[in-house]
């Protein structure tokens, strides 16, 4: 049962399989292979379905937290995150939006400001106190041991076709057998496209693969009390992950296979990498594929037919969204379920 009284089964064949990554993996489902960087605050729009998700979750996820912490005590909502501006256009449009959203907690920052930080940023930054970061390894564990306290029933078999069944929906395994439910939510990524063809619903997908370092830094002792729980340039993020060890995401390269040339560009920042980023050691590299819909904005959060919801490629902002999707389809369920008598 879920925490709203509702009988639930996940489907999902990665259950059996540890919550870890494997070094050079390139089959790592999105969120194991995300970061979990929270960009919520500093979206560049003010209005719209993409803007009102991520300001819900921002406001979600302290809440989450709070629970699931019940479960891995060191999940943390990690905080700030600070952007870097790459030009003079860039940092007047961060002017204007820390004017907009003083009360979200984004500041600019001068490039004197950051040269302790991150020197040669000379059109500054903006810092934004409530965005940050969930690991999103301890997130997916406290996740499995929340479900299970709750008694959702868990099946690591794939699905092979969902179908429509009287009033309802039925699921096929891959292994045969098949199950009966009142509704269901295709949540599966690049797979969604698959299971809903045969209902006549055309949704493709595009995948999107990104890789990420964890270094090692060799030539410098960088004080990580002074920087921000994530900052980004020209769009890579720099995560401190402990004395002397930096996290460094991720590349945005169409298609399932990883390249040497996006890396080579992230490990250089464009050729603008301080020495000590350059000289450090790889220790652990990995990737994963984000589901990008075509010629739909990101994500599908979509109500299909009575009981079929689909909520699905949410591309680059899968953990930041979590919260505000998971809202949704609770309260797409209750609607359905009220309505049908179920």
């Amino acid at each position: 049962m879920n925490g709203l009284g509702h009988p639930v089964t996940i489907f999902d064949p990665g259950l059996t399989q540890p919550v870890s990554r494997t070094n050079s993996s390139t089959d790592l489902n999105g969120t194991t292979a995300s970061l979990g960087v929270l960009m919520g605050h500093v979206f560049r729009r003010s209005s719209g379905r993409g803007w009102r998700l991520r300001r819900r979750s921002m406001e979600l996820w302290p809440h989450w937290i709070t629970k699931l912490r019940r479960f891995v005590p060191d999940l943390a909502l990690q905080t700030p995150l600070l952007q870097v501006a790459g030009d003079e256009a860039t940092r007047v449009r961060f002017h204007d939006l820390a004017g907009q959203r003083q009360q979200l907690g984004l500041t600019t920052l001068s490039a004197a400001e950051l040269n302790g930080i991150w020197p040669g940023a000379e059109h500054g930054g903006l810092r934004s106190e409530q965005d940050g970061r969930v690991d999103p390894l301890k997130l997916q564990q406290s996740l499995r041991l929340a479900v299970g306290e709750l008694q959702v029933g868990l099946v690591a078999e794939p699905v092979e076709a969902v179908e429509r069944h009287n009033a309802g929906w039925r699921v096929w395994r891959a292994g045969g057998q098949h199950d009966d439910f009142f509704a269901v939510v295709i949540c599966a990524a690049m797979a969604s496209s698959t299971l809903l063809a045969p209902l006549g619903h055309d949704r493709p997908m595009a995948p999107v693969l990104g890789q990420a370092l964890r270094l090692e830094l060799n030539n410098a002792a960088i004080d990580w009390h002074h920087w921000p729980a994530v900052l980004v340039d020209q769009g890579f993020n720099l995560i401190p992950d402990g004395p002397g060890r930096l996290l460094l995401g991720a590349t945005v390269e169409p298609g399932t296979e990883a390249a040497e040339d996006p890396l080579a560009l992230m490990r250089s920042l464009h050729d603008q990498a301080p020495d000590w980023l350059r000289s450090a050691t790889v220790v652990e590299h990995w990737s994963g594929l984000r589901a990008r819909p075509v010629e739909r904005p990101a994500p599908l959060l979509e109500h299909l037919e009575p009981g079929l919801l689909l909520a699905s490629g949410h591309y680059r902002n899968g953990v930041l969204l979590m919260p505000a999707s998971a809202e949704w389809i609770a309260a797409e369920l209750n609607h359905n379920l009220l309505i049908t008598g179920a």
